[in-house]
């Protein structure tokens, strides 16, 4: 017994000894890794670490109110094809599946060369048949096909003889490149913004105002070799960016834009402004800014609506007026003598429209220093009633909202400029007030006067534009933006009435100046506005002179439903903000009514109007778990079938669906992308 206990104790001790002798290795190992060899390592960290790269996150796409896809990201793709370099080393496996692609290839090369030509008819069948059987003679890896090639293609491409057999087996694959593209061109380009070309970082609109949001967060991977392959692996997935649904209507949208650029077309203007804004929500359902880049030729340069300071003008003497009747100074039966359409105002001659026919040689009542936009008249009510107390009207103008400035989600966005008198009136002088009263000596955005005109249209309630409605993901809401309120009362609900009686007799009265804004099936309200305004280098004594026409309402006058602001920027008489201006909200306004969002088209038609109510389209029926036949239809009707089957869509082109990816009638994979062709009709 006390033999084998020394034995054991003995074998004991020899693994201990063993096991300390080998773990003194490992730590001199270690620590000569660490000290000699740390400048090797080094190298190695710095290679592998170069070999890791983001994987991008797809870009959230933006969405119009209508659920029509305004901006998406569509990927484009780099077909390739990887020969293997034939190895005596390769296993039994890679041998026979060599032997495989020898064979296959041959045989079907002729047809595989065809229908790459017919893909891509810039090169030959032959140039195909040269180009692969060269990338096979030298083992080419990453031999390129073609490029810039789109998703539709693509997947044509994999239905080539050869290619249909799998990446594993033919080595023909693509490289998925993500890309921005708008469905819609140039619409709202500059309300939706743009990429950087150099590195897709967000450069203006609500790209990037919403950059955070639509990006989402890159992953990572790495290259590593695996059978003297290099393979990629994803070590963390990218988290793809959010939707954002915005409030633009599509068929607004596109009337606005064509209805100002035939009028800026027609009068040779400068620049041109359309805004259209839903009344209780302040929705901006159209926006446009268009500047002249040649001669008839308009494009989106800036977003004028919402940076610009611009003299408003006389829409701005709808405010004064305003002020005027809210203080109790005036009432709509006063009258004001206007003469002969000139008037000293402190040394300076303030002078009416028809001044040179000798004014309208009366006195005129309140209602009719708006309807016959009188700078006299408006001029003439303010000066006297608060030429001792200018702070007193200007409180006035800011009690109504008028230069009350509010956050707008896009860089660079103007406040108004509406100036206060100092105390001690080194800031003004005796004509500041009469000047200011009609639209000069301020400067306002014109989003913010259309801001203004849509409060009267909500009884006396100021909203702030909104331009997003919600963030979504994967078509469930995330965020709802909820509608934001300015200013509860902008005034008294007597002052408010007043004040739209008058807008509507602008348009409406036989005499008024807005006659043209007007239309036969509804009554509009709204108020003209003709100034003349400074050049680049602010003067206002530039020939030919620089004027602003514009106008400013709301429509229909019993129950508003949208309010709208055009502004055109021109050089040269004549300048009329009810004759230029005028039609251009008619038009639009025409179009939003025979839309029948809000009445039959047959009852809001006018018979010249060049625009139709759009046609019904019918639904085909649905099997739960069968892809529809979405082809002949809108985007959106489209775009609803195929996601309340579990479908992830994908848009190319404009008009209606001419193609879809996955054939209708087969089975739904639920979150399977289809992508749909578009074709104008």
């Amino acid at each position: 017994m006390k033999s084998n206990s020394k034995h054991t104790v003995s074998r004991y001790l020899l693994i201990v000894i063993f096991a300390a002798v080998i773990g003194l290795i490992v730590v001199a190992k270690a620590g000569y890794e660490m000290v000699a060899r740390s400048e090797y390592w080094e190298t190695v960290r710095g290679r592998l670490a170069s070999q890791q790269k983001d994987v991008p996150a797809v870009r959230g796409n933006i969405y119009s109110a209508d659920g029509q896809l305004m901006v998406g990201s569509m990927p484009i793709y780099t077909l390739r094809a990887d020969f293997v370099v034939k190895d005596p080393n390769d296993s039994v496996a890679e041998r026979k599946l060599r032997d495989w692609r020898d064979t296959v290839f041959v045989k079907e090369l002729d047809s595989l060369c065809l229908g790459l030509h017919q893909l891509f008819p810039d090169r030959s069948a032959a140039d195909f048949r040269t180009l692969l059987l060269e990338g096979q003679r030298r083992g080419r890896r990453n031999l390129c096909i073609a490029r810039g090639v789109s998703y539709i293609k693509y997947k044509e491409f994999l239905k080539l003889p050869y290619v249909r057999h799998g990446r594993i087996k033919t080595g023909f694959y693509a490289e998925e490149i993500p890309q921005r593209q708008k469905p819609y061109g140039t619409m709202a380009t500059r309300t939706l913004g743009s990429l950087m070309t150099t590195n897709d970082s967000a450069r203006n609109g609500l790209e990037l105002a919403y950059d955070s949001i639509l990006r989402g967060m890159n992953g990572k991977m790495h290259r590593e070799k695996v059978r003297r392959q290099w393979m990629d692996r994803t070590d963390v997935e990218p988290v793809n960016g959010l939707d954002l649904i915005t409030t633009i209507d599509v068929g607004m949208q596109d009337a606005a834009e064509k209805i100002l650029e035939r009028k800026l077309q027609e009068i040779n203007a400068e620049i041109g402004v359309v805004v259209l804004m839903e009344v209780k929500t302040g929705d901006v359902k159209a926006i446009v800014n268009l500047t002249r880049i040649a001669p008839g030729r308009y494009a989106e340069v800036k977003n004028n609506a919402i940076t610009d300071l611009w003299e408003p003008g006389s829409t701005f003497k709808t405010a004064s007026m305003m002020v005027a009747l809210e203080d109790g100074m005036v009432k709509r039966g006063d009258k004001v003598d206007v003469g002969n359409g000139v008037y000293m105002m402190h040394g300076r001659p303030m002078k009416d429209h028809n001044w040179r026919k000798g004014g309208y040689g009366r006195a005129i009542s309140v209602d009719e220093c708006l309807m016959f936009s009188s700078n006299v008249g408006v001029s003439r009510i303010i000066d006297e009633h608060y030429k001792d107390h200018p702070e007193k009207y200007v409180d006035g103008l800011y009690r109504e909202g008028v230069g009350v400035p509010f956050e707008l989600p896009f860089p660079g966005a103007g406040k108004p400029y509406v100036r206060r008198p100092k105390p001690d009136g080194s800031n003004w002088s005796k004509t500041a007030l009469p000047w200011m009263s009609i639209g000069y000596e301020t400067q306002i955005p014109p989003i913010y006067t259309v801001t203004f005109y849509n409060a009267i249209a909500n009884n006396g309630r100021m909203v702030k534009p909104r331009f997003v409605r919600a963030i979504e993901k994967d078509g469930e809401v995330l965020k709802e933006f909820p509608v934001e309120v300015v200013k509860e009362r902008i005034c008294s609900p007597h002052t408010l009435r007043d004040i739209h009686e008058i807008l509507e007799r602008v348009v409406n009265d036989p005499l008024g100046l807005g006659k043209k804004a007007g239309c036969k099936q509804f009554k509009v309200c709204g108020k003209t506005g003709t100034a003349q305004v400074a050049d680049e280098s602010g003067s206002y004594h530039s020939s030919p002179a620089r004027y602003m026409v514009s106008f400013a309402g709301f429509y229909p006058s019993e129950d508003p439903k949208y309010s709208c602001v055009v502004c055109i920027k021109k050089r040269g008489l004549p300048a009329s903000g009810g004759g230029q201006a005028g039609p251009v909200f008619s038009q639009l306004a025409q179009y939003v009514m025979a839309k029948g969002a809000y009445r039959p088209a047959t009852d809001a038609a006018d018979s010249t109007s060049i625009f139709e109510a759009p046609q019904p389209v019918a639904l085909p029926d649905t099997v739960e778990g069968i892809v529809p036949d979405v082809t002949g239809l809108g985007v959106r009707q489209a775009v609803a079938l195929l996601e309340a089957q579990g479908m992830k869509v994908r848009i190319h082109g404009q008009g209606r669906v001419s193609k879809q990816s996955v054939a209708a009638g087969s089975k739904v994979v639920k979150g399977e992308h289809v992508d749909l062709q578009l074709k104008l009709d």
